[in-house]
């Protein structure tokens, strides 16, 4: 078994799926509600059955991934800058190795001004995980100028296959707002597409019904963040994700776990 199958076997389980909870946020708009600190939100989602986190290498130095996977995030940009679109490379594999991450992780905005340099900069990350043997989840969306909708199914399809192109082993991206469309997506993209959370969500329904829906589209997963460590319990939101998940369960069974009906 070769290190990247192996590394990759720490994200995602037997029945080939995962829950990832993302919390890079702290460099892109600042240390909001549920990341202040990372020690104790990562304690919350363990307990309530995360496959991996995602951090930046700083977090990465410091916080116990407690038995889940460990993603470093390795571009970054900020919401404050004057391209915030563009991304950067702010950490090396081997850094993020030396870490001891399972997995890297690349963001791309398909679309926007300095699309050119992010491309470029995937396929040196990509280089660099092949040597190493480290998976690459790449963040793939389209955001730009020209793009009308970041849901928009034909966009969409589009970042993901660019990221599975230039060497992603797993895709993340928006949902397309329908199990039939996000069926097109995960049908043209030759690797595992995991599905993005987006802004925080007033209703939970709506949220988990986004969950089910992307499952029954043949996704693999997710890798949602401030839908999870914003809410009242990360542990409970965590957990009833979970039960959809790699259970199948309903969205009535996964609200019963927060104690709330539809």
């Amino acid at each position: 078994m070769m290190g990247k199958e192996r590394r990759i076997g720490r994200i995602f389980k037997p029945d080939g799926k995962t829950l990832i909870v993302p919390m890079d946020h702290g460099v892109s708009v600042g240390p909001i509600e549920g990341i202040v600190d990372l020690r104790e939100t990562v304690k919350e989602l363990v307990a309530g059955g995360a496959d991996a986190v995602l951090m930046h290498k700083g977090w990465a130095r410091s916080v116990d991934a407690r038995g889940a996977g460990l993603i470093v995030h390795v571009s970054a940009g900020t919401s404050t800058g004057t391209k915030p679109l563009h991304k950067y490379v702010v950490c090396s594999v081997l850094e993020a190795l030396r870490l001891g991450a399972d997995a890297v992780s690349f963001h791309v905005n398909v679309g926007s001004e300095t699309e050119d340099e992010q491309l470029e900069a995937l396929g040196a990350v990509s280089d660099e995980c092949s040597a190493f043997g480290v998976p690459l989840v790449a963040m793939m969306y389209p955001r730009g100028p020209k793009v009308k909708s970041e849901h928009d199914p034909q966009s969409v399809a589009h970042a993901s296959r660019i990221g599975a192109e230039l060497g992603a082993d797993v895709v993340k991206t928006n949902y397309t707002g329908s199990v039939d469309s996000f069926k097109e997506v995960v049908r043209s993209c030759p690797v595992p597409v995991v599905i993005a959370g987006g802004p925080k969500t007033e209703s939970v329904e709506g949220l988990l019904s986004m969950v089910r829906d992307s499952m029954l589209a043949g996704c693999r997963g997710v890798s949602i963040g401030r839908n999870v460590f914003q809410h009242r319990s990360p542990r409970l939101m965590t957990a009833a994700m979970r039960k959809i998940v790699h259970e199948g369960s309903s969205v009535e069974e996964a609200l019963s776990i927060l104690g709330e009906g539809p």
